[in-house]
């Protein structure tokens, strides 16, 4: 027996819930029950019309069949006598609607079996999963490559669900950052990498806190210089939660781009980094002179010369040999993001004391 209070009762709580419209909700249980109403009969071909009035929460529900002298086939078709007085009403291939709503909701039969039941069930779980998924595509389709400031809503282990604006949106263990500390109602900045709606596949939203691009989507919510086009970020590359370097460069002459990134008192980088569990942030005036920028980007070592060999596609850097281990880092992290940086292979040579006093002199 069909329960319609159950039903009534489902969509409210689901309704409030998950945030989706009655209308919608009632729409997914009418195809439910249709789903579930041919598995019991056993007939995928019949017709069969579901209403669900949400005003006054009454159920009506119809199967189609054609009226033929002959029936063949009783789940489709219907005989003149079968119909009794109100057969004088049709003629033949007429198709009328068969009230079955009673012996569907009132019998105390078992109408829909187990398997129609689960079918039912299984119906309405996907769709109202559709559901969401259309709608968090909504909420994003025009916030692809920003960042959105999202509230920590749920943490398990392997994935952190945010809150945004009441709708809960994921972020995979794939696109997390290990430094990162996910606590319920803590904030964070998650870059909005892809929003993907396709024939071919359904509506999807990929958070990441873990790309590159999250770092200067960031900085521009600190340096509206960024916004203004006064300051630009050339290029990006980025260790995930060890370091990142920036490459800047601004369209006026008078304006010192990394001082703008960094700020009064390095305020603007502080902030950044805060935001980022305290990841360590490069930033390196853009230049034509390639040397310029390979010393700046092997801080905090000190860089005594530059050798390039172009047919190689590689470069030298000679420095101090107590600098070694702060030009390499962690497991050469800073060498091969300056590598990235530049798009040259660079080899950490020392240099000799007389050599020193030689570039000195």
């Amino acid at each position: 027996m069909l329960d319609v209070k159950k039903i009534q009762a489902a969509i409210n709580m689901i309704s409030a819930d998950k945030k989706i419209l009655k209308e919608k909700l009632v729409s997914i249980i009418e195809s439910a029950i249709k789903t579930a109403y041919k598995k019991d009969y056993w007939n995928k071909d019949e017709n069969v019309n579901v209403t669900f009035d949400v005003e006054s929460w009454e159920l009506e529900i119809s199967v189609e069949k054609t009226i033929v002298k002959e029936v063949k086939d009783s789940s489709l078709e219907i005989s003149f006598e079968e119909l009794w007085d109100s057969a004088e009403d049709y003629k033949e291939w007429d198709v009328i609607e068969i009230d079955v709503t009673d012996d569907v909701v009132n019998s105390d039969g078992d109408i829909f079996g187990r398997i129609a039941s689960q079918a039912a069930r299984q119906v309405v779980i996907q769709k109202i999963w559709d559901t969401e998924k259309e709608k968090i595509y909504e909420l994003f389709k025009d916030k692809q490559w920003e960042v959105v400031n999202m509230r920590v809503d749920l943490v398990e282990w392997w994935k952190i669900i945010f809150d945004y604006n009441w709708n809960q949106v994921i972020l995979p263990k794939s696109e997390q950052v290990s430094r990162d500390s996910y606590v319920p109602d803590q904030r964070f900045y998650v870059y909005i990498a892809e929003v993907i709606n396709s024939e071919n596949l359904s509506p999807k939203v990929i958070l990441s806190r873990k790309r590159k691009e999250l770092v200067p989507a960031i900085f521009a919510e600190y340096v509206p210089e960024i916004g203004e086009d006064v300051v630009n970020i050339d290029k990006v590359v980025r260790h995930p939660w060890t370091k990142t370097k920036l490459l800047v460069s601004s369209n006026y002459e008078e304006i010192d781009p990394a001082w703008t990134l960094i700020g009064q008192k390095w305020m603007r980088v502080k902030s950044v980094m805060e935001e980022l569990s305290w990841e360590k942030i490069d930033i390196i005036p853009n230049s034509d002179d390639i040397r310029e920028i390979v010393k700046r980007a092997l801080t905090p070592a000190t860089v005594v010369s530059v050798e390039i060999i172009e047919e190689e596609e590689r470069l030298i850097a000679y420095i101090v040999p107590w600098d070694r281990a702060k030009a390499v880092w962690r497991n050469w992290v800073n060498v091969n993001l300056a590598s990235e940086l530049i798009w040259y292979k660079i080899s950490i040579e020392e240099i000799e004391a007389k050599e020193i006093e030689d570039n000195r002199e």
